[in-house]
């Protein structure tokens, strides 16, 4: 048994919004089948997308916090004119720039509309085939722990462990990495941005909740109520949930 990421969760107060600056970012589409807006690739939707991790983004009351973050999605570019063309299109549709103490760096940091920070990053040859997401980061204390639990959780391939950062993608060799980064500082605030799993066809999402848990993982209560999924902490108190398969 393993679980798949399939979605990246981004709250917001105007999801609607969020989402099709998103759509707009990442060259996909925004669809509203229910409360949510979905964003994933063009031509319908597609869920669980067989290649792409994509994002959904839920509307909350609240609005972003001045803390960082401890989820981003970082975006791949080809070659430098892109990098530059990609930051231009996202300011004008909204992002703005965001200082996170990256200092003299060749990617761009930028946040969304609401505050989310994100990265464009400089072309480079490993995210040549991701699609627009190159990677999603994951800032943790102990990448080699992250790397043993979400390693035994998914069934993605570990590439690489150091004891500053941990790398993980799909065994199928397609889709965005998965880079935890040793990062100062500890959790205040919830987080606004979380990684959703989705249980293989067939497999039993209790069992597999129950395996999480085995594995370190605990309950947790963010008010969702009777829900058709499971939210829960990794050992570092990074949020996620467990999704039903439709």
């Amino acid at each position: 048994m393993a679980l798949r990421p399939v979605q990246v969760n981004i709250k917001a107060l105007d999801a609607s919004a969020v989402g099709r600056f998103w759509a707009e970012a990442l060259g996909w589409s925004a669809y509203s089948p229910g409360v949510t807006t979905y964003v994933g690739p063009v031509g319908g939707p597609v869920w669980p997308d067989p290649v792409a991790v994509c994002v959904d983004v839920v509307p909350v009351p609240e609005p972003k916090t001045t803390t960082k973050n401890r989820v981003h999605l970082d975006l791949a570019t080809t070659s430098a004119a892109h990098q530059t063309e990609l930051v231009a299109r996202l300011q004008a549709l909204g992002a703005t720039p965001a200082y996170v103490g990256q200092g003299e760096v060749p990617w761009t940091v930028l946040a969304d509309p609401e505050g989310n920070e994100f990265c464009v990053l400089e072309p480079r040859e490993i995210y040549r085939d991701t699609g627009p997401i190159a990677r999603v980061v994951v800032d943790c204390a102990d990448p080699r722990a992250m790397a043993r639990f979400w390693g035994e959780a998914m069934d993605w391939t570990l590439h690489e462990v150091t004891d500053d950062h941990a790398v993980l993608r799909s065994a199928k060799g397609v889709g965005p990495y998965l880079e935890f980064r040793r990062t100062p500082g500890v959790k205040t605030v919830p987080d606004r941005v979380h990684i959703d799993l989705l249980p293989y066809p067939g497999d039993d999402k209790a069992a597999e909740v129950a395996r999480l848990r085995a594995l370190g993982a605990t309950g947790l209560d963010l008010g969702q109520g009777d829900v058709p999924w499971t939210c829960l902490a990794d050992p570092e108190g990074h949020e996620f949930c467990v999704l039903a398969p439709s």
